[in-house]
């Protein structure tokens, strides 16, 4: 698969590699409109509940939560329990609980990372700094657990307070795979199943407990989740390397730069000749972007960005095939949508 086919064209190109009988029969948009109404209350939740009689709190959240963004997390929670028939409320609030969660990993990730952008706008540390990021992401953690109490179930707090820890333990193991070539593909996709599918597959899972579904429906819909974000991420190791930075809202080569060895540098240096595997180990020990366009050349010319957009493609297709356990309905069609744009997107 080439690296052109990632950009959006709705659905002629799923419509060709996917089993007829999932043909995809919404686009993106269509997704978004769906959920429109409970998208809007989770906006109002997320408003009220980001007050703080502190002005630097709401200042830097406000910044933040409204700089842009697919939101898609919190999309998770709203179709899959919709998609189970789910006609109460808490899932508005709980969506809310997730983009929390995630907003506060940004917060601390950019500084961690140093990172100057994100979503095409400076990071909330290169306004305020350091201090305050890392403060008003604690902030944003603490308001989500004061939340979860409130959803008054401990299955609910259950997953998102183990959701948290293991988010945080990946956080930590990306850090030790920092500036280190030996990393194995393994290795990186433990990684980024705590890091970032966790909390895809938290708020699957979320949908599917609030509406009441047995264990099996539970544990589908939240592999449906985590197969997801795994997804997303490796689209995300794709861009990295494939196109600008106005198009994907951040600086390209930011991995790089940062010494972390994402599937595409792993690739190369396991198929590259040997100057190619000499020029990307030393460009994920040393860190920075002196050599980015020789590491780009060299991630390009050996196929790296095909097998990682292929890998991407697997864990879509295997996140649709957990959805077998829900009805048919639109909100299905959605999920089924939404695991498409995952690795058919240039953004």
């Amino acid at each position: 698969m080439h690296v052109d086919s990632l950009k959006i064209d709705n659905t002629s190109r799923f419509e060709a590699e996917f089993a007829p009988d999932l043909a995809p029969q919404m686009s993106i948009d269509d997704v978004y409109s769906l959920i429109e109404a409970d998208q809007q209350e989770v906006d109002n939740v997320i408003r009220q509940r980001l007050h703080s009689d502190v002005v630097l709190v709401n200042q830097l959240s406000h910044y933040i939560i409204n700089s842009g963004g697919k939101r898609l997390r919190p999309v998770l929670v709203l179709l899959t329990s919709r998609a189970f028939g789910y006609q109460g409320y808490h899932h508005v609030p709980l969506a809310a609980v997730i983009e929390f969660i995630h907003t506060a990993t940004l917060l601390h990730d950019d500084v961690v990372d140093a990172s100057s952008l994100r979503r095409g706008k400076e990071t909330a540390n290169a306004i305020w700094g350091n201090e305050a990021s890392v403060l008003v992401g604690d902030f944003l953690y603490s308001r989500a657990f004061q939340m979860m109490v409130e959803a008054g179930s401990m299955a609910v707090m259950e997953i998102l307070a183990n959701a948290t820890n293991v988010i945080a333990e990946g956080e930590v193991m990306q850090l030790m795979n920092c500036n280190e070539p030996n990393t194995t593909e393994e290795t990186y996709l433990e990684v980024i199943r705590y890091k970032t599918a966790k909390l895809f597959e938290a708020a699957t899972r979320l949908g599917a407990v609030i509406s009441g579904r047995s264990q099996t429906e539970v544990d589908s819909l939240s592999r449906y989740g985590m197969h997801l974000g795994t997804a997303f991420q490796l689209v995300d190791d794709v861009l990295d390397y494939s196109t600008s930075s106005e198009e994907i809202g951040k600086n390209i080569g930011d991995d790089l730069a940062e010494g972390k060895p994402t599937l595409p540098l792993i690739y190369t240096m396991r198929n590259g000749n040997q100057e190619q595997v000499k020029i990307v180990r030393e460009a994920i020990e040393r860190g920075g972007r002196e050599n980015i366009d020789e590491v780009i050349h060299a991630v390009k010319s050996t196929g790296a960005i095909e097998y990682t957009a292929q890998a991407a493609k697997l864990e879509a297709e295997k996140a649709i095939s957990f959805l077998e356990v829900l009805p048919d309905s639109k909100y299905k069609t959605a999920l089924i949508t939404v695991a498409r744009f995952s690795v058919d997107r240039s953004f």
